[in-house]
């Protein structure tokens, strides 16, 4: 396999291990609503929040391998998907219904990071 052949792999692994991080990061936001449903200082609060400090701790030591990796910039670019991800479990987790203005105030903030990361280009 050649030295471009076998860079380009590791590129495309480390955004597939970005994005499950960038999954795993809003299923943390999953437990903590979760968490705030339960009577406070249960045991089922504890596990929910708990579960969530796990998730958040995992994906800080995984975002920071991705940054030794890639750009800030491309890193971060990629970020939005989290809304996207938070639109999805909202809905099959909680039954929140996905708006306009869910969809409008997610497209706004695509923009604006797009923005941000290729002003510089």
């Amino acid at each position: 396999m050649s030295s471009e052949a076998n860079k380009g792999t590791v590129r495309l692994g480390i955004f597939v291990v970005m994005h499950i991080a960038m999954l795993v990061s809003s299923l943390s936001g999953v437990l903590a609503k979760f968490a705030a449903f339960q009577p406070m200082f249960s045991l089922s609060f504890f596990l929910f929040y708990g579960g969530e400090l796990a998730l958040i701790f995992l994906y800080a030591i995984v975002w920071q391998q991705v940054l030794k990796r890639l750009p800030l910039t491309v890193a971060y670019s990629n970020r939005p998907v989290s809304l996207a991800w938070g639109l999805i479990w909202g809905q099959l987790f909680f039954h929140e219904s996905i708006t306009w203005n869910k969809l409008l105030g997610a497209a706004v903030i695509f923009v604006g990071i797009y923005l941000m990361v290729s002003k510089d280009e």
